[in-house]
């Protein structure tokens, strides 16, 4: 996969490992890490655009509001998306006492085969310190693995996150695309790909996969108030029995 030609922040040198600043303003974070590998704000048409050509689901996560670049050599080469979780108010039956804006979920990530294999995890962690520096209030990230497309989550065991189960959610595959099983109920928000699904139901074959829960607690306190319980992570070839 080659170079994505993107536009993104103008940004001050990059010595060593550490925050970038932007260049026309000395105080504001927009990344983090080296001249070698960073990630940095991007516009949201630019992060838009990667996960639509590049991400499996073609699709992007509306509730997403943070959008990162991934940057190797100068050259822009992935993009990570962070925002509400499809329901916002659902944190705080995660972690107790969890407001809007006290918690992100990872909506998207996607990294060309450019980036080193210990890229994702470098991605992630680089990212988690832009959030610690700009968003002081979020207190953990989640994220889900898909078992649809063969992801167990091997990239968030290597960050450290915390495996707490997983829950089954109905697809359906009709005319070589895959629909969440949201777009059944979701009619306003669900469009046109919603209606031709609905219209189309008795064509469409239902499938059944786990999405694997990890979270990545910023503050320890975030920590203590954890509702759900944590596992060992799963592997491939192996069940993983926590629902």
């Amino acid at each position: 996969m080659g170079r994505i030609v993107g536009e993104h922040p103008r940004l001050s040198s990059v010595g060593d490992r550490g925050y970038i600043f932007h260049e026309q303003d000395s105080r504001r974070v927009v990344g983090f890490g080296d001249a070698e590998f960073r990630v940095a704000e991007i516009p949201r048409s630019t992060a838009v655009d990667i996960i639509v050509r590049h991400h499996y689901s073609g699709r992007i996560v509306q509730n997403s509001y943070i959008h990162l670049g991934v940057f190797l050599r100068g050259e822009l080469v992935g993009a990570l998306q962070f925002g509400y979780a499809m329901n916002p108010a659902s944190g705080k039956s995660v972690v107790a006492g969890t407001g809007n804006r006290e918690y992100l979920e990872l909506n998207r990530m996607w990294l060309s085969d450019e980036v080193p294999r210990n890229g994702e995890s470098m991605a992630i962690s680089y990212a988690t310190k832009f959030i610690k520096a700009v968003y002081p209030s979020v207190q953990w990230i989640q994220s889900f693995a898909d078992e649809r497309c063969g992801c167990w989550g091997v990239v968030y065991q290597a960050c450290n996150f915390v495996y707490c189960g997983f829950h089954l959610t109905n697809f359906y595959h009709l005319d070589g695309v895959w629909y969440h099983e949201m777009l059944l109920t979701a009619h306003k928000k669900g469009g046109t790909r919603g209606a031709f699904l609905r219209a189309n139901l008795d064509r469409a074959a239902r499938h059944r996969f786990r999405q694997f829960r990890y979270i990545l607690f910023l503050k320890a306190s975030a920590r203590k108030r954890l509702l759900r319980k944590v596992f060992p992570y799963p592997k491939p070839g192996l069940e993983a029995a926590h629902g």
